[in-house]
């Protein structure tokens, strides 16, 4: 299968960006259990919130979509349990769809990640 311009490149990553509520239900979980050990967290909940936006383009929330369902993966191509590498294929995909779409992450997306984190995000999954 051939990498469309709005996927990962990654068909397991691209199935399951396919089924917003599942994304959305296996990303707090995951999130809540690494958010201590991901560097990226604010950008990851930034691009959280664009995806999920009514406002946000869909080929945006398509791109995005792709990058948050590759990192709750539980197999990718680096395994994030391994110690200070584990997340950097994560960062790297999160990366490029924000470069990419980064004109649509607005500073509303990213003050309810600040939030978010301030917060605690056992409370945002709801």
């Amino acid at each position: 299968m051939t990498a469309s311009k709005h996927s990962v490149g990654f068909e397991p990553a691209d199935r399951l960006a396919q089924d917003r509520d599942n994304v959305r239900r296996r990303f707090w979980s995951k999130l809540k259990r690494v958010v201590a050990h991901v560097p990226f967290a604010e950008d990851l909940l930034a691009a959280y919130y664009c995806a999920f936006d009514k406002q946000t383009p869909r080929h945006v929330q398509a791109s995005l979509l792709g990058a948050i369902a590759y990192f709750v993966l539980p197999l990718d191509f680096v395994p994030d349990m391994l110690p200070v590498l584990g997340f950097t294929d994560d960062a790297a995909v999160l990366a490029t769809a924000i470069r990419i779409v980064a004109a649509h992450i607005t500073p509303e997306h990213r003050e309810a990640a600040r939030t978010a984190l301030k917060r605690g995000i056992e409370n945002e999954a709801a």
